[in-house]
């Protein structure tokens, strides 16, 4: 580890004198284009969870992490931002500048007993029921029914800077496409996943940029919907998930 000339570390490119450079290659290995925001965001937020990013470290490069992480740098800077509104890095411009890891970390809210240990399994539940419900209502959902969860994205895009309300938008439409299949027991089950999310998703911070990404998933699953492509559907639902899945293992507190 070497010693930029502001105090903050940064990465000795040599290798040898980081003992988790190992580990920080595995970080920084490429993402999956589907995902790339999320997983930046997972990968970067877990190594500095994890103390592979200490306090005051400086990230490399930009076009380094582009190479590495093979993504945009348009790409890089959106993850960049969600973990500087989150309370995890900081920009410090001019000479010696650069994205640092801050000093102290922002406060976890303590996490519910053993929620840490099995939120993966919960997360697999989500995947396997959201899915289905949404390849149903492909075929089943009416065109108000269609109407009215494209009024809720455009509510939840004036919400980004809100997070409760945001929230609250999010899981009427994630319920609402349950609702679209006119199955009570799906509907049920679907009420009862989104509680267990929202009590996990309560556990890290919201960057705008986060809700804003996850939102564009929103618009591209109901459209995959409202055109009946079931295959299309379930690619896109399982896509958003996966992706909310990366920000959470990013940012959720250790236990």
């Amino acid at each position: 580890m070497s010693v930029s000339s502001d105090g903050g570390r940064t990465l000795d490119p040599r290798g040898g004198t980081l003992e988790a450079a190992t580990s920080l290659e595995t970080i920084f290995a490429p993402v999956r284009s589907q995902t790339a925001f999320e997983e930046a965001v997972d990968r970067i937020g877990t190594a500095i969870r994890l103390g592979l990013l200490p306090p005051g470290t400086r990230l490399p490069a930009e076009r380094e992490l582009c190479a590495k992480l093979g993504i945009a740098r348009s790409t890089l800077r959106q993850a960049l931002v969600a973990l500087g509104q989150s309370g995890h890095l900081r920009a410090i411009r001019g000479r010696g500048g650069g994205t640092f890891v801050v000093d102290d970390l922002p406060p976890a809210a303590p996490p519910a007993d053993d929620v840490l240990d099995r939120w993966r399994a919960m997360w697999d539940h989500r995947i396997a029921l959201e899915v289905g419900v949404a390849v149903l209502a492909c075929k089943r959902a009416r065109p108000e029914a269609l109407r009215g969860l494209g009024e809720l994205l455009s509510a939840m895009e004036e919400s980004l800077h809100d997070f409760a309300t945001y929230r609250q938008l999010d899981v009427r439409f994630h319920i609402g496409l349950a609702e679209t299949t006119e199955n009570p027991r799906l509907i049920t089950v679907a009420t009862e996943v989104q509680g267990n999310a929202t009590r996990l998703i309560a556990l890290i911070a919201h960057p705008a940029e986060v809700l804003s990404s996850s939102n564009v998933q929103h618009r591209r699953i109901l459209s995959a919907v409202s055109s009946g492509d079931e295959g299309a559907t379930a690619r896109e639902v399982a896509e958003h998930l996966r992706g909310t899945e990366h920000i959470l293992a990013g940012l959720l507190p250790q236990g």
